[in-house]
């Protein structure tokens, strides 16, 4: 087993190594890292909006610089918490607390050498654990017919909305309205035309692309004020960068328990990396034997959830790539990247295409290195990125966006669809839905529904095959579980509010 390990490293390293590959993975780590550090954008705007960049690339390359602009944005959003307090991506919140406190005591520098060595600890120890962790699981995943591969899907979007800060019913209906679209175009099994209206160009269904770019890419800067939020900052220079040894000595625990649980938060569905750093700093806190320094500049509450987030984005890709399952937004889009590249995804790309996913494995390594390099000697030239007034960058992220759209197919179906998805994702943003199970449902649909109708067939038309098959009948009776849990949890908090209003009425 071992052996096979390294053998399957040393074919990832002689393909992450090449000049080309090495290229990609420094362009995503770069433009990961300005991508996080810019409030309104995020990783999964970025990685929508160059989506179309990858058409027609090494299915290697444009997975590796996808992948660069992921992990690189949770290292690029300490640096605007830390320097500004303002978080430029989610998983950033909680290192705005204590990040910005140390900024104000003089210790910026301090507090940005931690967050980048921490983010590098923990994604490395990710990086390890993907190559333990996926190959067994993807060989387990093997013995998987199309009614364990239909029960799997349907756990992965119950988890999902179970563990979605909306609500379980909003986000299921979001899933379902993606699995909907995901049926327009021929049949794969009948050959039959379905919802196209008669557009030809509707022939091999909605692009996965258009979706995202517009959901994510257009949708997010319409919602997004359009003026300058940036004030000014002080930049640390180089030689305030390296922390104090007391300032090590606290740091070394937290980094250590925030990449283990990062990295088991990240295997579940759901927005891991966000959630990771809020368990992280909870931790944190609990077990420090000085609590009240929290908020007020303590290193654990930014070497942990920084070190959390960065190993839980890591620990997403394990069921991406081993089993195909999106366990996110993020993840649905680079699984989108694959399938655009006529890689399938699933417990055969190890075996099918090993170039592929071990030169993405090894990149993973060569990246963190990379962002470890970028993050501290080029502080001072991404803070001078914060100062372009958005008045001036919002037009050209639109303007990217369109040709890169149109450019995919030549087909302006696919920027109408781009333009209708992206006044869509402004609307659902206003009236408080999560747009991204619509592309998770929206990606996974052909494989779902394909699954599901081979399933039929193999039964002649008998639904209880599901429940005949052991690891079937597991995977439902989990989501059965997870959605009377959910459904105790809405009945408890409505029997509370009633009581609430009711000893309002009393009061009265």
């Amino acid at each position: 087993m071992e052996a096979t390990i390294f053998d399957s490293l040393a074919l990832g390293f002689s393909v992450a190594l090449r000049p080309d590959v090495l290229l990609y993975a420094f362009m995503g780590c770069l433009v990961g890292t300005l991508v996080g550090m810019l409030p309104g954008i995020g990783p999964l705007a970025g990685i929508s909006i160059l989506l179309p960049v990858t058409y027609g690339l090494d299915p290697t390359k444009a997975i590796v610089m996808l992948a660069g602009i992921y992990y690189g944005s949770q290292y690029g959003g300490s640096t605007t918490s830390i320097l500004m307090r303002m978080p430029g991506e989610a998983a950033s919140v909680m290192t705005c607390i204590d990040g910005h406190a140390m900024a104000r005591k003089g210790r910026a520098g301090a507090a940005l050498a931690i967050a980048a060595v921490g983010s590098f600890v923990a994604g490395t120890f990710g990086v390890i654990m993907l190559t333990l962790v996926a190959p067994p699981i993807a060989n387990f995943a093997l013995r998987f017919g199309p009614p364990e591969m239909t029960a799997l899907l349907v756990l992965g979007l119950v988890f999902l909305a179970y563990m979605s800060s909306t609500s379980l019913i909003r986000t299921l209906l979001m899933a379902c309205t993606g699995l909907l679209l995901g049926c327009i175009g021929i049949d794969v099994m009948s050959g039959h035309f379905r919802y196209s209206f008669n557009i030809k160009e509707l022939a091999d269904g909605i692009g996965i692309v258009p979706v995202a770019v517009g959901l994510f890419g257009l949708g997010e800067i319409l919602s997004t004020p359009s003026k300058t939020v940036t004030g000014k900052v002080a930049v640390p220079r180089f030689k305030e960068l390296m922390p104090n040894r007391e300032e090590w000595r606290q740091s070394a625990a937290p980094i250590a328990r925030g990449s283990v649980l990062g990295f088991l938060v990240g295997i579940v569905p759901g927005s891991a990396h966000i959630i990771a750093s809020f368990l992280s700093y909870a931790l944190e806190k609990r077990v420090s034997r000085t609590p009240e320094e929290f908020g007020k500049g303590a290193v654990a509450g930014v070497a942990g959830p920084e070190s959390a987030n960065n190993a839980a984005s890591t620990g997403a890709f394990v069921p991406m790539l081993a089993l195909g399952l999106p366990t996110g937004p993020v993840t649905a889009v680079l699984l989108a990247a694959l399938l655009i590249n006529k890689v399938p995804p699933g417990p055969q790309l190890i075996s099918e295409h090993p170039q592929v996913f071990w030169g993405f494995v090894a990149s993973m390594y060569v990246g963190n290195l990379m962002l470890l390099a970028l993050n501290l000697p080029l502080v001072g030239l991404f803070v001078r990125v914060l100062q372009i007034p958005y008045a001036y960058l919002y037009p050209l992220i639109i303007m990217f966006c369109i040709v890169g759209v149109y450019l995919l197919n030549n087909s302006i179906v696919d920027v109408w669809i781009m333009l209708i998805m992206g006044v869509f994702g402004y609307v659902l943003r206003k009236f408080d839905f999560d747009p991204a199970p619509l592309v998770l449902g929206l990606v996974i649909a052909p494989i779902f529904e394909l699954s599901l109708r081979q399933s039929l067939v193999m039964s002649g038309g008998n639904w209880l095959i599901f429940f005949n098959r052991p690891i079937a009948a597991t995977l439902f009776a989990v989501c059965g579980l997870l959605l009377a849990l959910s459904a105790v949890s809405f009945l408890s908090r409505k029997d509370w509010r009633e009581k609430l209003a009711q000893a309002e009425a009393g009061e009265k």
